[in-house]
């Protein structure tokens, strides 16, 4: 029989449900609660924990020694003329003799208001992470944590940790109603404590999860979540911010090195070891100076449980991931590029999730972020869940995901993974192995929304920053604004042109002037987007050799090939990327578990390549004619793109107040007395020429400089006639610029 005073102001239901760990309001009756007994007004106290012997309260320096009651756990008292706000600690004691004094979380306000469950239900509550997941924060004069996390289908869920012996008994959080976030403040904790929310399901199961909205997690093979604040970080970047924000991207080189983190650097005996992100930010960032390089883009760096999945089966999408330091050492490395001029692109993932049992699969025992049906939810290719994007919430998390890098690390730019696999609901799926939208058709009208409104999101919120699509089908309007009806990209990635080059270039020369239209292609759509050309790590990984290996002929003829293939992509409209290795001309395909083969520069062939590709970048870095008006059909014009017979290609990149000649040569066989037509009848320069001796080419060229002659030719009133270099390309200016 409980005491009458116990069950003031609760029932014995209550009573039950907190000794069952069911309750989804256990502030109603832990801690301190108000109460009248037998006409005095005063406070009953009650605390749980159910392997306690014994337990006292702490209220200062009074030490008052709680009963227990038959109940298992329970302990309580009732303190006449007492009353709220009171600051007080509980001690439990142990059969052993040990004892754990704590702050009790139960006399706390909720730390989320209606505003915020209102907009999340909505799906418009942008700066979620500034409420869900673990915060560290002052609350009622107490330093601490406050807890929250989405679980609508929880019959309980509990806060357990490092802090808690990992029981989920001892900290049950409470619901915010019908917005099914569940939530709890507590005192004490501080960073770097390791966390998990344990979620009881509908059906009495009990799932140990990590936070989704975790700031920092466990080096894998753990996975805890980490409590972090990404607030702490003294930034230095305000210049590049500034500048930032005021750059019109369309209109500015964009050069971008693609980076896989744990493969770029590696340190320690036979380098096998990760360097941090500290150890890495000052020599990638000499490295990227030094080959002209505007950006990096990172291969995904949320956190995931499989190295080989290079960070594109994530399970911590708020975290960066624990292999190369904590957060704030990320924020270093961001702000290390920065300050050196050089943006931070990251791949973002939201087309799927792994199946980790520990992540986002069956969240609270019911699918939540995916769908339940996996003819809707599941990439069986990847062996992958599908985020279900009709959903508020899971729309909410993602979007606010996106927001969250490009805020708390200053995040440049998000390139998007698999867009297409996102955009059709029959990606990669037979008949009978997906259901049509709502009018019968393969677009997934739900993901396509989400799409647009990531978009439009980021670049009304942070203008200076710019989001890139990695889709390779011919969807329409990928780059075309959102309220012009498009998906909203600021770019997209060119698969047509990376594809049609590749394959050109494999061929051995002499079959070429039968593949011409495999490089001419490209401008008959190039400005329907904004495009970026990739030359990415798919394209030299997994048998797929490296760029050097995948050029025809013998080692001279391949780096010739390579040289000329640079040439080509850098005088080409769009933006640049390449994959990392590239520039130093690699035999090996790129592998995640080795280090960049800087060795490779101690043998001529390559420190020769790798000069001409410095060259390479200083040039494009410095001619606007080569990306002010990447996107603007008045930056390009063809000379002659029929010359398919001496596979040779020439055309004119321009800018508002400069143009260059490029001429290209794709056969081994050197062309004497070529003419081609130009703009005015002055001297031009060479101010490259690919097959120049200092990049280990056979230095046939036009001595630096040549005469346009009077004479029609190609549409002008005058003609260059030059020698063309074996497996070469020139780009000539006017002899005054």
């Amino acid at each position: 029989m409980l005491p009458r005073e116990f069950l003031a102001g609760i029932t014995n239901e209550d009573v039950e449900r907190i000794v069952l760990i069911e309750h989804s309001d256990p502030h109603s009756v832990l801690g301190a609660h108000p109460s009248r007994i037998d006409g005095q007004d005063g406070l009953i106290f009650r605390f749980f924990h159910p392997e306690a012997a014994s337990a006292q309260l702490i209220i200062k320096d009074e030490l008052i020694s709680l009963s227990k009651t038959d109940l298992t756990g329970f302990f309580w008292t009732w303190l006449p003329n007492r009353f709220l706000p009171l600051e007080y600690m509980v001690r439990f004691i142990f059969d052993n003799g040990d004892s754990w004094t704590i702050d009790p979380p139960y006399r706390f306000m909720p730390t989320l208001g209606d505003h915020d469950l209102h907009f999340m239900g909505e799906g418009k509550h942008y700066n979620l992470y500034e409420k869900m997941g673990a915060h560290p924060r002052h609350l009622d004069g107490s330093l601490g944590v406050s807890f929250s996390v989405w679980a609508p289908n929880a019959k309980r869920v509990s806060v357990i940790g490092d802090f808690n012996n990992w029981d989920g008994r001892l900290f049950p959080m409470r619901s915010m109603g019908g917005s099914g976030v569940w939530e709890l403040f507590v005192p004490g904790l501080s960073q770097g404590s390791m966390y998990k929310f344990e979620i009881k399901s509908n059906t009495d199961a009990i799932r140990i999860k990590t936070d989704p909205f975790a700031f920092g997690m466990e080096l894998r093979p753990g996975s805890a979540s980490k409590i972090w604040d990404v607030d702490g970080y003294t930034w230095t970047d305000n210049e590049w911010i500034e500048s930032r924000d005021h750059t019109d991207h369309f209109a500015t080189p964009m050069n971008i090195y693609e980076v896989h983190l744990g493969s770029w650097m590696r340190i320690g005996e036979e380098l096998k070891q990760w360097a941090s992100y500290k150890e890495i930010a000052e020599p990638l960032t000499d490295h990227m100076k030094k080959y002209g390089f505007t950006h990096v883009e990172l291969m995904p760096i949320m956190e995931h449980p499989f190295d080989a999945s290079w960070g594109y089966q994530v399970t911590g999408y708020y975290a960066p991931t624990s292999r190369f330091g904590n957060p704030d050492d990320f924020k270093f490395f961001v702000d290390t590029l920065h300050k050196n001029n050089i943006g931070v692109i990251l791949d973002w993932v939201p087309a799927h999730f792994p199946k980790d049992d520990y992540s986002l699969r069956l969240f609270d025992g019911s699918a939540l972020y995916e769908h339940d049906d996996p003819k809707q939810g599941e990439h069986r290719d990847w062996g992958t869940l599908i985020f279900n994007y009709g959903r508020n919430e899971v729309r909410n998390f993602l979007v606010s995901n996106a927001l969250f890098w490009l805020d708390k690390y200053h995040i440049d730019g998000l390139r998007v993974d698999a867009v297409a696999a996102m955009l059709y609901l029959d990606y990669s799926r037979s008949d009978g192995e997906w259901i049509p939208n709502e009018y019968g058709g393969n677009e997934n009208l739900q993901a396509i929304d989400f799409i647009k409104e990531f978009n439009a999101m980021v670049y009304a919120k942070f203008p200076g920053c710019f989001t890139v699509a990695e889709e390779s089908t011919a969807w329409t309007g990928v780059t075309t604004p959102t309220y012009l009806g498009g998906l909203g990209f600021g770019f997209k990635w060119d698969m047509g042109w990376m594809h049609d080059t590749l394959k050109y270039f494999s061929k051995d020369p002499i079959y070429r002037s039968f593949h011409h239209n495999d490089l001419t292609f490209s401008m008959m759509y190039a400005y329907s987007e904004n495009f970026v050309l990739p030359l990415s790590h798919d394209e030299v990984v997994y048998g797929k050799g490296s760029l050097l290996r995948k050029m025809p002929g013998d080692e001279w003829q391949k780096f010739a090939n390579l040289r000329l293939l640079l040439t080509y992509m850098y005088t080409h409209p769009g933006k640049k990327l390449l994959m990392a290795g590239s520039e130093l001309g690699t035999w090996n395909e790129w592998s995640h578990e080795s280090s960049l083969e800087l060795h490779l520069l101690n043998y001529d062939t390559h420190f020769q390549f790798s000069h001409f590709f410095r060259d390479l970048g200083s040039l494009y870095k410095t001619n606007d004619a080569l990306w002010e008006w990447d996107c603007r059909p008045e930056g390009f014009s063809w000379v002659d793109c029929n010359d398919n017979m001496n596979s040779i290609l020439s055309y004119i990149r321009r800018s508002h107040n400069r143009y260059l000649i490029c001429l290209l040569n794709f056969t081994p066989t050197v062309r004497h007395a070529y003419r081609v037509g130009v703009p005015e009848k002055t001297s031009y320069k060479e101010i490259l020429n690919s097959d120049s001796e200092y990049y280990g080419g056979s230095n046939v060229g036009n001595a630096g400089s040549i005469v346009a002659k009077q004479g029609r030719y190609h549409g002008y009133e005058q003609f260059l006639e030059l020698i063309l270099p074996p497996l070469g390309g020139l780009i000539l200016t006017k002899g005054d610029d």
